[in-house]
């Protein structure tokens, strides 16, 4: 069982950024690669980013990339979420997930675990 706590989120201008943390309970954070989705108001949950288990192999989607990096320091059980030059459209709650797999996922699907969410607001 893991237990995901995500925080880091708020309200930022179009331009600014913000670090979205996520911390994991248990012993066995290292054995999943993790994730990160984002669900705006009257949308389907999608992905974001993800990350391998020892921090190898990183994915992002199309409409992050370039702007967003996610991390992981298995010593501190944590995935972060370093998010620049957000846009208006990047508003939603973003939550984090966790798949006992060694490769991440960019389905919903495919992960096991996951937090509450964090409510990220970019105002024009």
């Amino acid at each position: 069982q893991v237990q995901l706590v995500e925080s880091g989120g708020g309200l930022v201008q179009a331009g600014g950024s913000l670090r979205l943390s996520c911390a994991a309970s248990g012993r066995t954070f290292s054995m999943y690669a993790m994730g990160w989705f984002c669900q705006a108001p009257g949308k389907e949950r999608e992905f974001v980013a993800a990350i391998g288990r020892n921090g190898g192999g990183t994915y992002y989607s199309d409409s992050v990339k370039g702007r967003f990096t996610i991390s992981r320091d298995n010593a501190k059980n944590t995935v972060y979420l370093q998010m620049n030059s957000l846009k208006p459209e990047d508003t939603a709650v973003y939550y984090c997930a966790a798949d006992f797999a060694t490769s991440p996922g960019r389905h919903m699907l495919e992960y096991d675990y996951w937090g509450q969410g964090t409510q990220v607001t970019v105002s024009s």
